[in-house]
């Protein structure tokens, strides 16, 4: 048997049920993990909530990240074997397949082979985060060293992910916060600056900082009006990368007569997870930076699985730095 997180029906943390269920085999080229740990998103959140891009399926279970070991291998699976420690990507659909249980069939293509000096917490930290990142300031061959890129919401693991990357490829991060209470742990997590917006006027402090050039690249989760601020910020040329929607508003395309010229684009990381070659890339790049200390996952804080309702509570309140995380313990009933 394994123990599973379900839902039955749209709502919030309340819902998530961990339920005992038989442990399956995994189909044609589908791996089973037995799972170690698990990274939270906030597209879980909302996918709970019936706000996601797509619907549950009930009763449906849900998660894009984890780290664990093979346990077993399906059909035409090359390249794992039991006993591999891996992690996993967000390469599916949380209405056909999810990471929150203590063993879980996933397919294989959206699973990594995890460096044995990557523990299983930090490598459920990395992949959502990082990849999220990797495609817009890196992928994109779009911001070069030297280029000043701003980050919104930084505070969040793939705004602290994407503070790393723009450093570990020469670029200089601006970091914004709502609040100041956050601005010292963004500065020592490599912010070059951060701009407190319920306090400052976020394009006057661009050009400050930049010496009036602007940014090349805003990447921003948040979307709705504030991206028409942002844009006045962003130099001629340069590129605003919306990859979310916090703000459930319209969000308007920049007025060319207003603001300088510039691309807009929305991007999610299935661009990447979706396309094998891409991702290799990304795997590369990435466990590149892992191993020569460029990349290091903040996490936050961590919760057991039989308290992952309360962990979604925690995330909900939005005062994490970083990374939450859900460990899994195994007794003879749930391996």
């Amino acid at each position: 048997m394994a123990q599973l997180v379900q839902f039955d029906r749209i709502g919030g943390p309340e819902v998530l049920t961990l339920r005992e269920v038989a442990l399956h085999d995994p189909g044609a080229g589908e791996v089973r993990i037995r799972v170690d740990a698990i990274g939270l998103n906030r597209a879980e959140i909302m996918y709970r909530e019936g706000a996601y891009f797509y619907q549950p399926v009930f009763p449906s279970t849900l998660g894009y990240e984890a780290a664990g070991v093979i346990e077993a291998v399906g059909e035409g699976v090359r390249g794992f074997a039991a006993g591999d420690l891996v992690a996993v990507v967000p390469a599916f659909l949380q209405n056909e397949y999810g990471t929150y249980g203590t063993s879980v069939v996933l397919p294989a293509a959206a699973v990594v082979p995890r460096p044995a000096q990557v523990d299983a917490v930090t490598a459920a930290a990395v992949w959502m985060a990082y990849i999220t990142a990797y495609g817009p300031l890196a992928e994109s061959g779009e911001v070069r060293p030297g280029d000043h890129v701003l980050i919104t919401a930084a505070s969040s693991s793939v705004g602290l992910a994407a503070i790393q990357v723009a450093r570990h490829i020469g670029a200089i991060p601006i970091a914004t916060t709502r609040g100041a209470n956050k601005k010292q742990r963004l500065l020592d997590a490599g912010a070059a600056d951060v701009i407190v917006t319920d306090n400052e006027d976020l394009p006057a402090r661009i050009a400050e900082i930049t010496g009036g050039t602007g940014v090349r690249l805003a990447l921003d989760p948040i979307a709705g009006p504030g991206v028409e601020t942002l844009a006045k910020g962003i130099a001629p040329g340069g590129h605003l990368v919306v990859y979310g929607a916090l703000d459930s508003r319209t969000t308007p395309l920049p007025n060319a007569q207003s603001f300088p010229a510039l691309n807009t684009s929305t991007y999610t990381l299935f661009e990447i997870t979706g396309d094998p070659e891409r991702l290799h890339r990304a795997v590369m790049f990435i466990n590149a930076g892992l191993a020569s200390g460029s990349f290091v996952p903040l996490v936050d804080k961590t919760f057991d699985l039989p308290d992952i309702a309360e962990a979604h509570r925690y995330m909900e309140t939005n005062g994490q730095v970083g990374k939450i995380v859900v460990t899994v313990t195994h007794d003879d009933t749930t391996s």
